[in-house]
């Protein structure tokens, strides 16, 4: 299961910038995985799965599966027929929101806390010494997998590939957000862990589900090579099944969710729904309005098991109103009046200059947890020099000089549904630190431009941004 046979993921260094966009030339680069298809039978026979399974309880859950579709504006999902008959059993999430473009940068920030300034879907890495949700995870001991459609074999670290019979329906590196780390594709544990669709079905049928779980479809499935309908009925013929079993439905909660909006020039709402047998009936076909966006998917575990943080956006990322409620959470209110997350900033990822910013080592979160002490040792000094330097501010890792989202005047309506946001304001613990995360904008918990360098958008370069990617 070894890659050493294949080309060796390697940074290139670039030349510096004195604005505030990137080159071409400052581009963090990585070389491409990508093996033939005689080395991918190869490796396919010395593959290992494992099967890992635990009865950690939670407050609000004690189990979490989080299945995402791709590219969708929120109304034109809102509006499908299957959407609309999933909604019906659950909580729809008239507030969650992705925290950049394009799509990897959103996987990336679900399982790391940060999007780390990726701004595209090339081939990334994160280094060994950025921690992951798996981190926090395997501190208490609760299980975890990703369940990947058409992904060769478990462990798979290639670029894309493809089904051998149709050349179609492809699964794709950037769809999948742990295979991103070099602390779990450098683990053969953990590779053990990255399945494919076979597995969950086998896992299911054994009644040997892991405790978290990331399950993306391939890209026909998840809509990003097809449309909603397709996307949403296949969400409809893969969870309806679920939500009649008795054991998969124990105690469990599912967030239905997109990686982004299509339309970058308006806000990047998606749409969203809870489901699972830890939603009360009384909450069936109901919604809820709190600001949620990807960073929350990890605040919200981390509250239901009692784990420590990451030390990222995380920290202050309002958690699911099931476990608030359950563990005494009180949420931020968010106003997004001129909110966008559709700009990135200038980080580790898209600038070669750029150092990596230390994750928050003081911080408590939203439940009063600290850092992971094992991601604090790691850091600690590192964090604290970032700090003398200037590079960081003592409270949060972001860079002093946030960037500032301006919501063109033509979405007021956009706008306006989305600022009906949160609960009561202030959080339970550690209030100076999670209000110094928030940005000009009043950005609240999503703090999803972490490590921003500053940046000024206008009104004219919002129309700008939305003219470049008509022309894409």
């Amino acid at each position: 299961m070894k890659f050493s046979s294949v080309f060796a993921a390697a940074a290139v260094t670039g030349v510096a910038s004195a604005d505030t966009t990137t080159s071409s030339e400052d581009l963090r680069t990585f070389s491409t995985i990508e093996p033939t298809a005689s080395e991918i039978a190869l490796q396919a026979e010395n593959a290992t799965t494992l099967q890992w399974s635990s009865d950690v309880k939670g407050k609000g859950f004690s189990r979490f599966f989080t299945i995402w579709l791709e590219n969708t504006d929120y109304d034109k999902a809102a509006d499908d027929p299957n959407m609309v008959e999933l909604a019906k059993q659950g909580i729809t999430l008239t507030n969650y929101w992705g925290v950049t473009h394009p799509s990897e940068p959103n996987y990336l920030a679900s399982a790391g806390g940060d999007y780390f300034g990726l701004d595209s879907d090339n081939f990334s890495t994160m280094p060994k010494n950025v921690s992951s949700i798996a981190d926090l995870l395997d501190s208490k001991g609760i299980s975890w997998a990703t369940y990947q459609e058409d992904m060769p074999y478990s462990g798979f670290q290639g670029f894309n590939y493809s089904n051998q019979k149709t050349f179609a329906d492809d699964y794709v590196r950037k769809h999948h957000p742990l295979v991103l780390f070099d602390s779990v594709t450098g683990n053969s544990t953990r590779l053990g862990l990255l399945k494919n669709f076979t597995e969950f079905d086998n896992d299911l049928k054994a009644e040997k589900l892991p405790q978290y779980a990331f399950i993306t479809p391939n890209m026909t499935n998840d809509g990003h090579d097809t449309s909603v309908k397709v996307a949403a009925q296949w969400s409809k013929d893969f969870i309806t099944p679920l939500l009649s079993n008795d054991y998969f439905m124990n105690d469990t909660l599912v967030l239905l969710t997109f990686d982004e909006n299509e339309s970058y020039g308006i806000q990047n709402k998606v749409f969203s729904i809870l489901l699972g047998g830890a939603i009360p009936d009384e909450l069936k076909g109901t919604s809820d309005d709190t600001y949620y966006d990807h960073y929350s998917e990890i605040s919200s575990v981390e509250a239901a098991f009692g784990l420590n943080h990451l030390g990222r956006n995380d920290v202050s990322a309002n958690v699911f109103e099931v476990v608030a409620n359950a563990t005494n959470i009180t949420n931020i209110k968010v106003d997004t009046t001129y909110k966008l997350n559709n700009e990135s900033y200038q980080g580790y990822l898209n600038d070669a200059n750029q150092v990596l910013l230390a994750p928050n080592v003081s911080a408590t979160n939203l439940a009063g947890s600290s850092i992971l002490p094992a991601i604090s040792s790691v850091w600690a000094s590192e964090y604290n020099a970032q700090v003398s330097e200037s590079i960081l501010t003592s409270t949060t890792t972001t860079v002093s000089g946030n960037i500032t989202d301006v919501a063109p005047e033509t979405t007021s309506s956009s706008s306006a549904s989305a600022s009906s946001s949160g609960s009561a304001s202030g959080s339970a613990s550690g209030s100076s630190t999670h209000s110094a995360s928030s940005n000009s904008t009043g950005s609240g918990s999503s703090s999803s431009k972490a490590g921003a360098a500053v940046v000024s958008t206008s009104l004219v370069s919002a129309f700008l941004l939305l003219a470049a990617n008509l022309l894409l």
